[in-house]
């Protein structure tokens, strides 16, 4: 009986025998990820990050979602392709922050560091060129870019604080 356990442990291991693991028949196995099609017909109908309201569109607050709404298009989760402008509050300072997917494919199999984020210019010159530079070169989102351009400075106007005006109460007659 201890022939059989050992033959049956040896045949569930999660690590196949040295002889498998050079074939091509393994590494094409075991090496594919999931396609993002895929990835979103599952989560689509129930994912945690879901919002819904009544009278509103169904939203989403997944991590690198743009907009916020739950689509495909806008996935942070199921693309692999990620954009996404959003504020960082550490301390009293305020970042506009820029999420993008890993390049590195091995980063797929890790959610945790499978975003990047890299700090904003608050000068809006500066940062929308920031923007058009992550989406227009090897990242390949440009259907994106407008809209990233609109969240920054939508975040940007979001850290103004309203002024108060005092009146005097030695008004002038």
């Amino acid at each position: 009986s201890v022939a059989i356990l050992a033959q049956a442990s040896s045949v569930y291991s999660p690590h196949p025998p040295a002889h498998l693991q050079t074939s091509p028949a393994f590494v094409h196995t075991f090496a594919m990820p999931a396609s993002a099609e895929l990835l979103w017909e599952c989560m689509k109908g129930n994912t945690s990050f879901i919002r819904k309201s009544a009278n509103m569109p169904i939203m989403s607050r997944e991590p690198g979602n743009l907009c916020g709404k739950h689509s495909f298009k806008f996935s942070g989760l199921a693309n692999s392709k990620v954009l996404d402008v959003s504020s960082k509050k550490v301390g009293s300072k305020e970042k506009i922050m820029l999420t993008t997917h890993h390049k590195k494919g091995s980063h797929v199999h890790r959610p945790g560091s499978i975003l990047l984020a890299a700090g904003l210019s608050k000068s809006t010159k500066k940062g929308l060129q920031q923007v058009t530079k992550a989406t227009e070169g090897s990242f390949n989102r440009r259907d994106l870019m407008e809209l990233a351009k609109i969240k920054f400075q939508k975040v940007k106007t979001s850290f103004k604080k309203k002024k108060l005006v005092f009146k005097s109460r030695r008004a002038t007659k």
